[in-house]
């Protein structure tokens, strides 16, 4: 396989796909990327058997072929070249010779039929949206995502596709996060999946905020996301989402609203003299006023009080002050609503919008 190429038109591909290559090298074929050269043009391929990013060129092809390369490698030389530079990547038997101006590195490579390559997928639902709205359900929801839970189907973000909806859901026990947007699909009934922590946190970091329309593909094992000269493939967490429904408070009760900057410098400044480990801070509502209490085993104490629009009963709620603030830095309104029955229950906030969100945020016992 012979091709020439331009450095910049090799180092953005590279620079996407690269995410997905293997770092602890389970398989060596994990740790390097495939070329393949043929009539359609050229692609690059990367893969840790969960994800699986592909990225088509066009450039000249001297000989059609394939070859695997060190991903890591490749990438390090692409940057380190000069801009403008022109690179020639020649490949024979087990090794690639990759040469630019008077520079040339010579790569050991593996056989290109020991790359594992996710194929024969059934998809058989199938929705077109903007990237920049997918990239919008991803952010507003994945941080409130589980990590190492031992119950699985948490370590995740749920997508759930019907007629009218696309919505995106992520809990970790403690917290609830969900957006929708109304987007009219093919969709006879409802249809669920989930996406696990590596591939929403692989496909946030390759969408942009663009009008460009992609192609979101669902099968019973995989997701399959098209974008432009890009391909993005994910297996699927194989279990069942909790009924996020019913942990939804209802949007009535006592409701306190605030300038959303002002609350979330007020939460800062009292989280500094919070507990290290648990973060547990107090809100006291009433009659027009937010008082933001902290404190620590060290008997340090902090008080911060704003300004605020209610009118309810006085109400005395702890909470976890990083969940607070993850939503506020979702939202994108300036105004912040947050709804609260009594002081036992969850805290839920709402966002209005092109994007529908509602966050639902635990009590803590202070």
């Amino acid at each position: 396989m012979q091709l020439s190429i331009a450095r910049e038109n090799l180092l953005k591909p590279l620079q996407q796909i690269i995410g997905a290559v293997e770092r602890r090298q389970t398989m060596p074929a994990l740790s390097n990327l495939l070329i393949r050269s043929n009539d359609q043009g050229l692609t690059l391929t990367a893969t840790d058997l969960e994800v699986e990013l592909v990225a088509t060129l066009n450039t000249e092809l001297g000989e059609t072929g394939d070859a695997t390369i060190p991903a890591r490698k490749l990438l390090d030389i692409c940057r380190s070249l000069p801009d403008q530079a022109q690179i020639m990547i020649n490949s024979s038997n087990e090794k690639t010779v990759v040469s630019s101006g008077r520079s040339r590195f010579t790569l050991s490579s593996l056989p290109a039929e020991d790359f594992p390559i996710i194929d024969d997928l059934e998809l058989d639902v199938s929705v077109v949206i903007s990237e920049g709205d997918l990239r919008s359900l991803i952010e507003k929801t994945a941080f409130a995502m589980a990590q190492q839970d031992v119950r699985y189907y948490l370590n995740g973000l749920l997508l759930e596709v019907d007629a009218e909806y696309i919505k995106t859901v992520a809990t970790d026990g403690h917290r609830l996060a969900l957006s929708e947007i109304k987007h009219k699909t093919d969709v006879d009934e409802v249809r669920q999946i989930i996406v696990p922590r590596k591939g929403v946190q692989e496909l946030q970091r390759l969408l942009t905020n663009d009008d460009n329309q992609v192609t979101v593909a669902l099968g019973k094992n995989h997701i399959r996301v098209t974008l432009p000269n890009l391909q993005f493939t994910s297996k699927l967490i194989d279990g069942r989402f909790p009924e996020y429904q019913r942990v939804l408070p209802e949007e009535e009760g006592n409701t306190a609203k605030m300038d959303k900057l002002h609350l979330k410098q007020a939460l800062t400044r009292a989280s500094i003299l919070s507990n290290e480990k648990y973060k547990g801070i107090r809100l006291i509502i009433d009659d027009n006023k937010l008082v933001v209490q902290a404190n620590n085993p060290e008997h340090e104490e902090a008080e911060d009080e704003m300004e605020i629009d209610y009118q309810g009963e006085r109400l005395e709620v702890g909470f976890n002050v990083v969940y607070l603030l993850d939503v506020l830095n979702a939202l994108e309104s300036e105004e912040v609503e947050v709804i609260i029955k009594d002081a036992n229950s969850s805290a839920l906030i709402v966002s209005s919008g092109k994007l529908e969100s509602r966050y639902v945020v635990m009590p803590m016992r202070l």
